[in-house]
């Protein structure tokens, strides 16, 4: 398909995109496009996920249509990084999610019985475990990935350590309990002017919020994004107060 065709098309597939991204790699492509490797458009990929999410909260399809779009572009990047040195291409992508997707679920298509949300997540975990070939719940907590957002990293650690079975879960009143506790450590802290006792028990504070998330089926960086709207814009009305306040005559 020449250029000209490309440009009168109605409507486009996948296998457009795809042939799109590697006209604009190639010679007589784009020199930008040329220039890009997986580390140069990474910070790019995450900056897309993450107007996604806000698409998602304005319940906003058109801007939600095109931030997918914008999502699966870097998918087809990254993908035509690796298919230019013969490591993988589109359809192996497509192979291995789509078998990783039938056996993680072997309720629908096997033969294993799964009655309920945790008894599928159990499964999940398990068979995670056999695929990704860890040997302990330990390597399920290490394998979340450290460039998440560190809340929401504690937050799928909590969530793992307490599907494993093995710790004695703390409902929200525990947590909130030790949360206390930990104020008061770091209270001391800083009473005594000790700064790295502070900041570890500032830490275990966070990890606590996190658990507490958990406990009460609550998404924590969904709730510390609220709060810090409502925060701007608290300060917003007090800004607007302060310009508006008649100076004293």
């Amino acid at each position: 398909m020449n250029m000209v065709e490309y440009q009168q098309k109605d409507s486009y597939s996948v296998s457009d995109l795809v042939e799109i991204v590697r006209i604009l790699r190639g010679e007589q492509g784009c020199p930008w496009d040329r220039q890009q490797t997986h580390h140069s458009i990474k910070a790019d990929f995450i900056e897309e996920t993450y107007e996604v999410i806000e698409a998602i909260e304005k319940n906003d399809s058109d801007l939600l249509k095109e931030e997918l779009g914008d999502v699966l572009l870097q998918v087809v990047f990254h993908c035509v990084l690796e298919e230019e040195k013969n490591s993988f291409n589109f359809g192996d992508i497509c192979t291995g999610i789509c078998r990783k997707l039938i056996v993680r679920h072997p309720h629908v298509f096997a033969d294993v019985q799964a009655d309920s949300t945790e008894q599928v997540l159990r499964n999940w975990d398990s068979i995670k475990m056999h695929t990704k070939h860890q040997q302990s719940y330990t390597d399920t907590l290490k394998s979340v990935p450290k460039p998440l957002p560190a809340l929401m990293r504690a937050e799928k650690v909590s969530k793992r350590a307490a599907r494993s079975g093995l710790l004695q879960v703390q409902n929200a009143e525990n947590s909130i309990q030790s949360a206390s506790e930990k104020l008061s450590e770091i209270r001391n802290a800083v009473v005594s002017g000790n700064k790295s006792s502070a900041e570890k028990s500032l830490g275990e504070l966070l990890f606590l919020c996190a658990e507490i998330s958990n406990s009460l089926g609550v998404d924590a960086e969904t709730a510390l994004r609220d709060s810090t709207e409502s925060f701007i814009e608290k300060f917003s009305e007090t800004e607007r107060s302060a310009v508006t306040k008649p100076e004293n005559t």
